[in-house]
């Protein structure tokens, strides 16, 4: 595995850098592609210690980020919900079964569009095609609540989302 260490608008000391890297290196056995670059990102939020990781693996990206008071306490953090995330990836991977997503089939654009509001951020990146039980495990492993994906089957950008009663919903558009 390699491992990609930078400072955002931070110096990451020698024994952090060594520090973070032998934690990380830990979390191979999980991974069984090569190669794997893993890459991590320290700053300071208000006097806390982020560590950002990010890890691509055969279509998915898993991702954790943690602070703390101390930066070898946040890489420990982080490094624990990776471990976490890892194994659950693997389990799922393990299983025969695909694991069922119940589909709601609600209309979107049911809700009032808000009178203010404005752009603030965008973000931009590359969708692979997937089917919508890919596309909920790729969103439990981000921690999001949605998902934009391409549909294998029917190659239309998709939404999935997590419903309140611990679901998935899915948002097809619709020709008028």
């Amino acid at each position: 595995m390699e491992i990609n260490i930078r400072g955002k608008n931070v110096d990451v000391p020698v024994a952090l850098r060594q520090y973070a890297e032998k934690r990380l290196s830990k979390l191979e056995k999980y991974v069984r592609q090569d190669p794997v670059v893993c890459q991590v990102t320290f700053s300071t939020v208000r006097g806390r210690y982020v560590v950002e990781v990010t890890i691509p693996l055969n279509n998915m990206i898993v991702r954790a980020e943690e602070s703390a008071q101390d930066a070898f306490s946040s890489v420990d953090l982080v490094v624990e919900k990776l471990e976490r995330q890892l194994e659950k990836y693997k389990t799922r991977l393990l299983r025969r079964d695909k694991p069922e997503v119940k589909v709601d089939q609600e209309k979107p654009g049911t809700e009032p569009e808000p009178e203010t509001g404005r752009i603030v951020r965008v973000k931009r990146f590359a969708m692979k095609p997937m089917m919508p039980e890919e596309a909920a495990l790729q969103m439990e492993l981000l921690g999001h609540d949605f998902f934009v994906f391409v549909n294998g089957e029917t190659e239309v950008v998709n939404v999935i989302y997590k419903r309140k009663d611990g679901n998935f919903g899915l948002i097809e558009p619709e020709n008028i």
